[in-house]
């Protein structure tokens, strides 16, 4: 098995991604390996790239090779909307449905007391500067229809009360849902129709 140790080492890695177990990394370790110069080589170039260049935004919160995202440098965006979301996943899936034409704002989780997570263990304080700092009218809580995010949700509009307009997601987001999981016209009509808080 020694001859083999460095393709092990790349099934243990792929299948610790998400959605991936053991059999599935094997396939897709044979898979990459079979189409060697077509995927291996390439996907190994970029995945090399990605890891000296990506970062997180220092406005948002967003994933992308900038200390500034795009969306956050993108001046056609509408400026008095900010979409908040727990994490890049939920950002990614908004952006997906390509209907959100405002900026957003990544938690980083939600709060959760049994696993010590309080507002400045998230970045609920940058969002409180946001709002003030870039003059927000409105601020939408998309957050996950989960016990963690609707307690998120609730701390968030009891800071915010009085300052700006706080929606949520209305219909199409199933209790337990999360939003990374969800298809584009289902996050699409959950966005059209949400409410007031």
């Amino acid at each position: 098995m020694s001859s083999n140790s460095d393709i092990d080492n790349l099934i243990d890695l792929m299948a610790k991604l998400p959605g991936l177990g053991p059999r599935s990394a094997r396939r897709a370790v044979l898979h990459l390996i079979r189409k060697r110069a077509l995927l291996l080589t390439p996907l190994s170039d970029t995945m090399q790239q990605v890891a000296i260049t990506a970062r997180e935004c220092l406005n948002c919160g967003n994933v992308g090779t900038t200390d500034i995202c795009d969306i956050c440098n993108d001046e056609v965006r509408a400026i008095g909307e900010l979409c908040v979301v727990e994490d890049v996943a939920d950002l990614w899936a908004m952006e997906r449905a390509g209907v959100f034409k405002g900026r957003y704002h990544v938690l980083g989780g939600t709060l959760s007391a049994l696993d010590g997570v309080g507002p400045d263990e998230l970045r609920i304080p940058r969002l409180k500067d946001r709002v003030v700092a870039e003059e927000i009218t409105e601020v939408i809580l998309a957050l996950n229809a989960t016990v963690d995010g609707q307690t998120t949700a609730h701390y968030i509009a009891d800071q915010l009360e009085g300052q700006v307009r706080l929606t949520s997601l209305a219909q199409g987001v199933p209790i337990g849902g999360e939003l990374d999981y969800l298809d584009d016209g289902t996050i699409t009509a959950a966005l059209r129709a949400r409410k007031e808080l």
